[in-house]
């Protein structure tokens, strides 16, 4: 639960830095002290919030410090939310940067805090994710499970496209795929390469399959772990054209963990999933542009 709340307060903060810099930048905040006084706020709120947190929570003390907890987030959000306010809407423009600074603050702070949590938990990368259990072929399994994965995905995600267009609602593609069609500068599309392709398989794979999956089952709820963790991950990509294939593939990569023991084989598919994707779009786009 703390690990969670931390990456929640984390991910907020990065949302209203982005918020902030496009108040300024695009002049449209109406009193300048004021979103500053606002930011500043929320942020201290959020970081009393984050400090509590990090404090091991004794049991006589439980009550105290989870109403305060309560205290300081709810209004670190609330004042941050009057700063996303006076910011308005962002444009496609800023995409790469809002997903770059959005894998920051959720994925990097992830990786950044795990190590506490697993010496808190008295833990090894090791012995936590299975990585000594036969790495070569369970890297070899998730390459496996990748590439038979590819083209079902791409139908799943057809299907899902015409199921919905069908109802009368226009299907919408994932941020990352508007980001790169939006960004031409290389900068932006190394950026995006590096979160879509390292940073997001990483972090989700430790997160869902490496610590929540595990977590869950052992408290004795197998379908739930199995079922409530892929829901949650198809669930946090927001998006209905790719909620279908994202849940099967994170059943696969849940049993795929199961069968091998070691976090490395859904590591690989996944990061093989999202590099096959990133050359998939960068070779259609380039045949777009020869035959324009």
């Amino acid at each position: 639960m703390r690990l969670c709340l931390t990456l929640f307060i984390c991910q907020f903060l990065g949302a209203m830095t982005l918020a902030a810099m496009r108040s300024f930048s695009g002049g449209t905040a109406a009193n300048p002290w004021l979103v500053g006084a606002l930011v500043a706020g929320s942020a201290l709120s959020c970081g009393a919030g984050l400090f509590i947190i990090r404090k091991p929570w004794e049991f006589e003390r439980f009550s105290r410090q989870f109403l305060l907890l309560i205290l300081f987030v709810y209004l670190g959000l609330t004042l941050g939310a009057f700063v996303q306010h006076f910011a308005g809407k962002s444009d496609d423009q800023s995409m790469a940067l809002r997903i770059s600074l959005g894998a920051l603050c959720f994925q990097g702070v992830l990786l950044a805090i795990l190590p506490r949590f697993l010496r808190d938990h008295g833990e090894t990368w090791r012995s936590a994710f299975g990585l000594p259990l036969r790495p070569g072929l369970a890297i070899l399994y998730g390459a496996l499970v990748a590439c038979a994965f590819l083209p079902l995905g791409e139908l799943l995600q057809r299907g899902s496209m015409e199921i919905i267009s069908r109802f009368g609602f226009q299907p919408e593609a994932q941020a990352a795929v508007v980001a790169l069609k939006s960004s031409s500068a290389w900068l932006d599309r190394v950026a995006l390469a590096v979160v879509a392709m390292v940073l997001a398989p990483i972090a989700e794979e430790l997160l869902f399959r490496g610590i929540l999956y595990p977590a869950i089952k052992r408290g004795g709820f197998p379908r739930l772990a199995l079922w409530g963790t892929s829901l949650l991950f198809a669930l946090i990509h927001m998006n209905l054209i790719t909620f279908v294939p994202l849940l099967l593939f994170a059943l696969l990569l849940a049993l795929l963990y199961e069968h091998t023991g070691n976090l490395l084989a859904p590591l690989a598919a996944h990061a093989l999933f999202n590099i096959l994707n990133f050359l998939k779009f960068l070779w259609l786009e380039a045949s777009l542009a020869q035959v324009g």
